[in-house]
């Protein structure tokens, strides 16, 4: 079975969404294998955001995500990841099609609710990097 890692992110913890997110994902025959709920410190931000060090949006990005608690889930699944990324849409929340999480609940291109891994490899890393190797 295929595992990935979605993290619901500091406003979808603050508007209290995070068990409607979670239902679509079990609605859709996705089994949770872990969860839990934590508070992300800048230098695991900046691990995780590597990609965009050079961006000048990336301290909006550790400020967004230091400013409350997220809600990482593994999940597991025949294609998850692939289903997972089109159940969540596309990254710019404010070009999300209605249906998708970030189309349905994100308010703000910059909050845009909820992160998923985008392959494989990636989900490795992530998974490793939240699960099995805290660094908070």
């Amino acid at each position: 079975m295929e595992q990935t890692l979605i993290i619901i992110k500091p406003d979808g913890t603050k508007r209290k969404l995070v068990g409607r997110i979670i239902q679509r994902f079990e609605d859709r025959g996705l089994s949770i294998q872990k969860m839990y709920q934590g508070f992300l410190q800048e230098e695991v931000i900046k691990e995780h955001y590597d990609h965009l060090k050079e961006k000048p949006f990336f301290s909006d990005i550790i400020n967004y995500m230091t400013s409350g608690p997220v809600v990482f889930v593994l999940l597991q699944g025949e294609n998850v990841i692939q289903i997972t990324r089109k159940m969540i849409g596309v990254t710019n929340a404010m070009e999300a099609a209605p249906g998708t999480i970030r189309g349905d609940f994100a308010v703000d291109a910059s909050e845009n609710i909820i992160h998923a891994s985008d392959s494989e490899e990636s989900a490795k890393i992530e998974i490793e990097r939240f699960f099995n190797n805290k660094k908070f």
